[in-house]
């Protein structure tokens, strides 16, 4: 690889980091063809990029970048990068399953907008719900009063109905 392919890689990889609102490593160094192409799909469906990078192409892209000081460390043997903006909690559920899975696939790190987590912290980031999961929370929540209301109308309208009918059989006898 020539040093322009080499910035140009670079240059890659700060693009992704700006774009992504997390990034993951991981170890996939006894991971077989297959088991990485079935990952790949899981990623993708998840709508997660995932590239392998030379250790050395992506330290000198985060070079400076203090949002990923934790990072350096982990740049050792063959590492995995998972990039992904919104929906940052995926990729915690999708390495914690493989790595159930194939007990090969193997959390290095991440950092999350610009907080770091070790490799201890996978269960913890598994754990934490989806963008999906807070906002059928939230509106589960403010649905909630206003099934009150409709079921509190319902029982008025229920008495008032069973009263008329009290009267009604009432004036009959």
């Amino acid at each position: 690889m020539n040093k322009t392919e080499k910035a140009n890689v670079v240059s890659q990889i700060k693009e992704l980091l700006d774009q992504s609102a997390a990034v993951y490593l991981v170890d996939y160094s006894t991971v077989t063809v297959d088991e990485i192409n079935e990952i790949r799909r899981e990623f993708r469906k998840e709508d997660i990029t995932y590239k392998v990078f030379k250790n050395t192409l992506f330290q000198k892209a985060i070079e400076g970048n203090e949002r990923f000081d934790g990072l350096s460390e982990l740049l050792v043997g063959m590492t995995g990068f998972a990039f992904v903006d919104e929906n940052f909690v995926a990729p915690a559920k999708l390495i914690k399953k493989f790595n159930g899975q194939f007990k090969k696939f193997n959390f290095k790190g991440c950092v999350l907008d610009s907080t770091f987590y070790g490799s201890d912290q996978l269960e913890t980031l598994a754990s934490m719900p989806t963008k999906e999961e807070i906002m059928a929370s939230i509106v589960g929540s403010v649905a909630a009063p206003a099934q009150g209301i409709v079921g509190a109308i319902n029982g008025v309208m229920r008495d008032i109905v069973s009263c008329i009918d009290q009267i009604s059989k009432k004036d009959a006898a």
